[in-house]
């Protein structure tokens, strides 16, 4: 085996380490990077990095980023937490972000997912189907 392949196997089993009931957990990350420190591993930055980008991915996947035109009420927005957690079977966290270019509606990203329910994403594709 190569050594990237055993470098991503270890970083992704890291990452596993790093989770507390499905969720990463800043203590897990901080536990797993003091072990990290301890441990003799052969290449460690790559390691690092490797385990840095799993890490961005998880978050990312456990992360809600909601774009809207104004702010939503804690209501909705646990609505919205309770819809995705459901539909991606894990916690999400919703994050809100203001975006005043959306005119009216939502747009919610998890990982590399998007969904878009607003005004400017409509418009968008319209135009898009029109040429």
């Amino acid at each position: 085996m190569k050594a990237d392949q055993k470098i991503n196997q270890l970083a992704k089993k890291l990452v596993e380490l790093s989770k507390e009931d499905g969720v990463i957990s800043e203590a897990k990350v901080t536990e797993v990077l003091a072990a990290l420190k301890q441990s003799k591993v052969r290449y460690p930055v790559r390691t690092l990095k490797a385990y840095l980008g799993y890490i961005r991915r998880a978050i990312a996947a456990q992360t809600a980023i909601v774009a809207t035109p104004a702010s939503l009420s804690p209501a909705a927005l646990a609505a919205i937490e309770s819809n995705f957690s459901k539909l991606y079977d894990r916690p999400i966290k919703a994050v809100t972000q203001t975006e005043p270019s959306l005119i009216a509606g939502v747009r919610v990203r998890v990982g590399d997912d998007l969904y878009d329910a607003s005004v400017a994403g409509r418009l968008q594709r319209l135009a898009e189907s029109v040429n």
